[in-house]
């Protein structure tokens, strides 16, 4: 597994051998040499697009220089097409090697191999580290065509605050396509409105289980027993809330019976 400690160290080495200064290691690199000790101390990796320049600079292979932070052989072949600026053939790239990574990684180069992943029909349930570290766009490209087989409740919750609104649309049509289970459900109706009419048609032409409703309601009533409604303003706040979160308002007792707005 690639390890930046050992990388970062071999580059203070391969620099004290040339008898060359941090400073001077920074000019040809056009960085400062706060950027330099940083990477020599492990405290930042150099940008991907900059190794090949650094492999120049001291006349080694830019495999000779990827291979003293111990990369598997699948990390080898990513961090080297990154590099050069190729796409990978990810013929050797595991999952794993790729969660290691994507901190080192540029959104753009960790969005091509994702892609290559998501086409020999990886499950998402796989990936599901790696969004933090992908683009908008990327993310998205995942979304639509990676599998969601094995996900489950859990992933789907950690998935909702990263998706946009198209996005969540996008995991219901998934549902109603039948691809995703209609029991996520539960956790898309917490973020996204679909209305009554659109899940009651969907049960009635046998797209969706009527338990879908049952859901629905249960939705409701709890968020009307966890939502109190501001006097003053008219937004509602966390039930047991002193002070609106909006206006500032004080909640009085008498709030804590107002409901949540029906969805």
């Amino acid at each position: 597994m690639f390890d930046a400690n050992l990388f970062c160290e071999n580059l203070s080495r391969l620099r004290r051998c040339a008898d060359m200064t941090q400073s001077e290691l920074a000019d040809r690199l056009n960085l400062t040499r706060q950027a330099v000790s940083r990477y020599e101390k492990g405290d930042s990796f150099p940008d991907i697009s900059i190794l090949v320049k650094i492999a120049e600079i001291f006349h080694i292979s830019i495999d000779d220089l990827i291979g003293a932070g111990a990369p598997t052989e699948g990390e080898s072949e990513l961090l080297k097409s990154a590099a050069l600026g190729k796409s990978c053939e990810c013929h050797h790239v595991k999952v794993s090697d790729l969660q290691n990574l994507a901190p080192f990684l540029k959104p753009s180069v960790l969005d091509r191999a994702v892609e290559a992943f998501a086409a020999q029909g990886i499950d998402i349930s796989n990936l599901a580290s790696l969004f933090e570290y992908m683009s908008d766009e990327g993310f998205w490209n995942l979304l639509n065509s990676a599998s969601f087989e094995h996900a489950d409740v859990n992933l789907l919750e950690k998935l909702m605050p990263l998706l946009n609104y198209s996005a969540k649309l996008s995991i219901f049509d998934k549902i109603l396509q039948g691809d995703i289970d209609w029991h996520f459900l539960s956790v898309l109706m917490k973020y996204v409105w679909i209305s009554d009419a659109v899940l009651e048609a969907a049960v009635i032409d046998g797209i969706l289980d009527e338990g879908v409703l049952d859901l629905k309601r249960k939705l409701h009533e709890e968020r009307t027993q966890n939502r109190i409604k501001c006097p003053s303003c008219g937004e509602f706040s966390p039930a047991g809330t002193v002070f609106c979160l909006f206006c500032g308002a004080h909640m009085k007792p008498a709030e804590l019976k107002n409901s949540y707005p029906n969805v």
